[in-house]
């Protein structure tokens, strides 16, 4: 490994390190938040330390860069095909209705606001399926300015712990039922973190549901990032910008995502792996977002105002009553 890298990648893995059994203990907030603030605060020592960035800037964009495909490629072989098709068949109406209105509303609201097309494409597809993971996949397609992904993530982490905190109260006053509360939470909250800390302050059947119908909505990691590229290569087509080529019109790390979900189904990966698996998942998310949280500038964030946050609670809204509505149409509630 070139020796330049050395210093920022180390920083990356300490910060995930620490920031990992911290979010296990408090589920509302979540490992990649408390990455990405862990990382926030000690970039502003290395400014005024490292202000040109030599030490610890190569290592820290190379974990942002390229940790990211293996990252989600491990979340794929936590995922297996087969054992969700009979919570996705069951569940398909809900699942697919939010992630289409939820698209079309991000669009709209996003022009009604005048929020830059970076920002609104990460905060809808944060919001609508899975949080900090579907932003560190559409972050690897994209390569989006690093504070806007910022933005995204700590819009993403509010509307995260309001869900926690309003959810199950209001599922009990709607008298749901376990897998009811489940099905809402698995489709409207945005985290696994969060979606397993409303599940279970409501019940441990929710719980249980909820975190099944969330591994199934985070399947659309995989048509986000294909429909993502193909977007960036017509956008080239129409400007000065270098076309992607044919050949790489599907990232290869959401083939290796497809692929290792099948081989999760296939039941080839023995047990006892697929929790360490998960572990270190969670981890390399953790040390790109805190590599990322490094970059994060409190006067850019207050330059971007504060149209995307209102973007991802509208975004948050739509997606809850959406679900709700569909659940009532679909006779769950």
């Amino acid at each position: 490994m070139n020796r330049a890298l050395a210093p920022g990648l180390f920083l990356a893995a300490v910060l995930a390190t620490v920031a990992t059994p911290f979010g296990k203990a408090l589920p509302m907030i979540g490992t990649p938040v408390l990455a990405l603030g862990a990382g926030a605060l000690v970039g502003m020592v290395l400014r005024r330390k490292d202000p040109t960035g030599e030490t610890f800037g190569p290592g820290l964009d190379v974990a942002r860069q390229r940790l990211l495909g293996l990252a989600i490629v491990l979340l794929g072989l936590g995922l297996p095909l087969g054992s969700v098709l009979s919570v996705g068949r069951e569940t398909v109406v809900v699942l697919l209705g939010t992630l289409l209105v939820g698209g079309v509303a991000a669009f709209f609201v996003g022009r009604m606001l005048a929020v830059d097309t970076e920002s609104a494409t990460l905060i809808a597809v944060g919001t609508t399926i899975c949080g900090a993971s579907a932003i560190a996949a559409a972050t690897a397609v994209l390569r989006p300015d690093k504070q806007r992904v910022a933005y995204a993530l700590c819009t993403i982490f509010i509307f995260n712990v309001t869900a926690v905190l309003v959810y199950p109260p209001l599922g009990r006053a709607l008298g749901l039922s376990q897998e009811a509360f489940g099905l809402w939470a698995g489709t409207a909250i945005n985290d696994t973190s969060s979606v397993l800390a409303a599940g279970v302050i409501f019940g441990a059947g929710a719980a249980q549901f909820a975190v099944i119908v969330k591994m199934v909505r985070s399947l659309a990691i995989i048509p986000l990032c294909v429909g993502l590229h193909v977007g960036r290569r017509h956008l080239a087509e129409r400007t000065d910008l270098p076309q992607a080529s044919l050949r790489r019109a599907v990232p290869l790390f959401v083939v290796l995502f497809l692929a290792a979900s099948v081989i999760a189904g296939l039941g080839i990966i023995p047990a006892e792996l697929t929790a360490p698996l998960a572990t270190l998942s969670g981890w390399l998310i953790a040390a790109v977002l805190a590599a990322i949280g490094t970059s994060l500038s409190i006067d850019r964030l207050r330059t971007a105002g504060i149209r995307p946050l209102i973007l991802g609670g509208a975004l948050g809204l739509i997606l809850g009553t959406t679900s709700l509505g569909l659940m009532y149409l679909t006779g769950w509630c």
